[in-house]
């Protein structure tokens, strides 16, 4: 089966997570504030803040922002559960913006529209969390500039796109958020195994998460209440949680980030490929903007029938050709959860249609030409041009 995502491990990799294990300290060394650095440095961030994951790295953002039980955080439908997720573990309510139909990322005229109306109710957000869907950066210029205007802070969710950029500057950093957050898990465009990043430039939310995915625990003397009463000595500040990641993954992660800018490269160069040999089927093929370098982190096609049922059968056929096909992503706003506190089918048609026509193909940096080609050639059997 060729998968549709895929981790690539070199011995530089092993070897890096061997010399970890054969060290002092296998969490809480010097590798993970290593990591972070390299990080930061590669997206232009001020700070980074690893964890075990980037569902953590967005619970710790919505945390150091503020939210709480009785405000509100908007994001798309189209992303994994964990965007929206987020808000709930801090008591927060989410509602949804609809997507681009060009490009699946959150609508920058549908946000406006749906603020001027927040505004008119009296019920504005606190924070919305675009997503950089399949690697490539929503209109953040525009995002940035409407939100701001209400007041609204900003998470990037770009699980999807560490090593894409967006008007010439890196994603990851923050002109135009108080928060970006990226995954390093197996699929995504480098990896640690599991894990993942908050990146800013505010000093203060950058203590925050520190402290958050630690216990909520300070050894600052400048922030305790207080005397010290000696060296060893730490308080508990906060309720947090332990979201540590692990000097393993670390390691893993600060290696494999040597090799970003030819991962994405190479991303770059498959996409292109499956542009030149599916683009006479009749598909509709993913669209990058001008302004992005997309990461492709997902390569996306749509296709192009009003019978629900041609999706699924194009599904199976691919499975049963030994093509792993996948599916990203189910509307959050359609997950029984979200049903059970109001949304209903029809309340965002953008991400609806998109969802009854989208299929992931394989794309990872070890796919191989025939593969490719393979690929494209059940593609073709099953759809006519």
């Amino acid at each position: 089966m060729i998968p549709y995502g895929r981790q690539s491990v070199c011995q530089d990799d092993i070897d890096a997570v061997v010399g970890v294990l054969k060290s002092d300290f296998l969490t809480q060394g010097t590798v993970l504030p290593e990591f972070e650095r390299a990080v930061a440095a590669k997206a232009e961030a001020s700070f980074a803040v690893a964890t075990n994951s980037a569902t953590s790295s967005l619970h710790s953002a919505v945390w150091a922002l503020g939210l709480c039980p009785g405000d509100l955080l908007w994001t798309t439908p189209i992303t994994f559960v964990a965007t929206a997720n987020c808000a709930r573990y801090v008591g927060a309510d989410v509602d949804f913006v609809d997507i681009d139909p060009e490009t699946f990322n959150m609508c920058p005229d549908a946000l406006e529209e749906k603020l001027i109306a927040a505004e008119k109710s009296g019920r504005l957000p606190q924070v919305i969390a675009p997503v950089h869907m399949c690697g490539q950066s929503p209109d953040m210029k525009r995002l940035s500039a409407v939100a701001r205007r209400y007041g609204v802070k900003i998470i990037e969710d770009a699980s999807h796109a560490i090593g894409a950029r967006y008007e010439d500057e890196p994603v990851g950093c923050c002109s135009y958020s108080d928060i970006t957050v990226f995954s390093f898990h197996p699929v995504k465009i480098v990896t640690s195994a599991e894990g993942g990043m908050a990146l800013t430039n505010d000093t203060g939310l950058a203590d925050r998460m520190q402290r958050f995915r630690s216990h909520g625990v300070t050894r600052d003397t400048n922030l305790m209440r207080g005397a010290s009463d000696g060296p060893w000595y730490y308080q508990q500040l906060d309720l947090g949680y332990n979201y540590r990641m692990t000097e393993l993954q670390a390691a893993l992660g600060l290696s494999q980030l040597d090799r970003l800018d030819t991962f994405v490269e190479r991303r770059n160069e498959l996409a292109e490929r499956y542009h030149s040999i599916l683009g006479d089927l009749r598909l509709t093929l993913p669209h990058c903007r001008a302004n992005c370098l997309s990461s492709y982190h997902l390569y996306v096609i749509q296709l192009q029938s009003a019978d629900e049922s041609d999706r699924k059968t194009f599904f199976e056929s691919m499975r049963r050709n030994e093509i792993g096909v996948n599916v990203h992503y189910i509307p959050v706003h359609l997950q029984p959860y979200y049903r059970d506190l109001g949304f209903k089918p029809g309340d965002f048609p953008n991400s609806e249609t998109y969802y009854r026509n989208a299929v992931s193909i394989p794309l990872f940096p070890d796919l191989t030409g025939a593969q490719q080609d393979y690929i494209a050639e059940v593609i073709a059997r099953e759809i006519p041009r």
